[in-house]
């Protein structure tokens, strides 16, 4: 048996450069959106920013008009329970590959609290989904506060908790919630501003979903298009699949196995051994941003880094990069100011380009502050 080829931690960043368009060399949001799969939208600004660094011209507008107008791309919950925005050729694939599971617990969970409260929890549920399904289609995209005075049944209270720490709460949000994992609504537009978190909603109309064993091969090609080579530690971590689910979807590919620089076996799809163009680019990456957060052995990209820029739950903060490496931190002051540190010497063009980004960035935001939702080190660090 011949030995496993050889992919380099240089190609791999090579590569990474490429396909996630570090370069700022994505066409448009849609495009953007699909090579990275998902992109992480638990906290409102990151899409954005992360938009920003890699279509050129890119403004807030433009995904609202692709997730509102378009429909080119829908933010759901999938992957770990993470709210994404996912290109919309691959969300009936998601769907099924990934949220159909979380779904089912958060049902059980709904019709549980409801049980005390209502008679058939599941059918109740039922005859909601389908009162919302009608006000949308009469009234058009609802924020959750219309549909709960469209449907007055959504005020009904349940007890979440117990003891002293129970607390009387509307069942509506959690069935929107629900509803939106099986793809019968989608969020579209913020209600406020493009750092808000809450949507207006409108009927989902996907295709068909393929069966779940279909649909988690389906993601898994996506993902080593556009992440490979990834261990199989990777493969598990970023699918939240368990062991037996991510073995059978990877069995329904044709994947080849690589051996990586510090000795793990990396997996690839067949004849994928493109190496990535070599030049260096420079880029400032949000918190959460999908490429950091697109593996679990970050190492060939993070270097000794994770400490600063992750906090301790692995939530990654706003990143510097330099030729597909992590090498600093950045924040905003609240004056507006961006700030930046390096953490490791890359040469008079690597900081020359990062603070062009900088300057770029500062020039987008104008007048708009950003936090990060989850803090981290460093970032806290550079602005308190």
């Amino acid at each position: 048996m011949s030995a496993r080829p050889t992919f380099s931690d240089a190609a791999r960043r090579r590569r990474l450069v490429a396909r996630h368009h570090l370069r700022r060399s994505a066409p448009d949001v849609e495009t953007a959106v699909a090579d990275l799969v998902a992109l992480h939208s638990s906290d409102p600004v990151t899409p954005h920013l992360a938009l920003w660094a890699r279509v050129p011209g890119y403004a807030p507008d433009d995904l609202d008009r692709a997730l509102a107008d378009d429909r080119a791309v829908t933010r759901l919950h999938a992957m770990r329970r993470t709210l994404f925005v996912v290109h919309r050729d691959d969300t009936p694939a998601v769907l099924a590959g990934a949220t159909a599971d979380i779904a089912a617990k958060e049902r059980r969970r709904v019709e549980g609290w409801l049980a005390p409260e209502v008679e058939d929890a599941a059918a109740w549920l039922r005859r909601q989904g389908e009162a919302v399904r009608a006000a949308l289609a009469e009234r058009g995209e609802q924020t959750t506060r219309d549909l709960m005075e469209a449907v007055p049944a959504l005020k009904t209270e349940v007890t979440l908790g117990s003891g002293k720490w129970s607390q009387r709460s509307a069942v509506g949000s959690r069935l929107l919630f629900l509803m939106a994992m099986d793809g019968d609504i989608v969020r579209t537009r913020p209600a406020g501003t493009w750092k808000s978190s809450q949507y207006a909603w409108a009927p989902g109309d996907f295709e068909a979903r393929p069966d779940p064993e279909a649909a988690r091969a389906a993601v898994l090609r996506r993902y080593l298009a556009t992440h490979g080579p990834a261990t199989e530690t990777d493969l598990r971590w970023w699918s939240g699949w368990t062991a037996k689910q991510t073995r059978a979807a990877r069995a329904a590919l044709d994947t080849h196995e690589v051996r990586l620089d510090d000795g793990e076996t990396g997996v690839v799809l067949a004849g994928d051994v493109d190496d990535g163009e070599a030049a260096p680019a420079a880029a400032l990456l949000p918190g959460l941003d999908s490429t950091p957060m697109g593996w679990k052995q970050r190492a060939w990209f993070l270097g000794e880094h994770e400490a600063a820029l992750f906090d301790r739950n692995g939530n990654a903060g706003p990143t510097v990069w330099w030729d597909g490496r992590v090498v600093g931190g950045w924040g905003q002051r609240g004056d507006g100011a961006i700030v930046h540190r390096l953490l490791e010497d890359i040469g008079a063009e690597g900081e020359a380009a990062v603070a062009a980004e900088v300057e770029r960035l500062a020039a987008w935001l104008g007048e708009v502050t950003v936090t990060p939702r989850f803090r981290t080190p460093l970032e806290k660090a550079l602005v308190d």
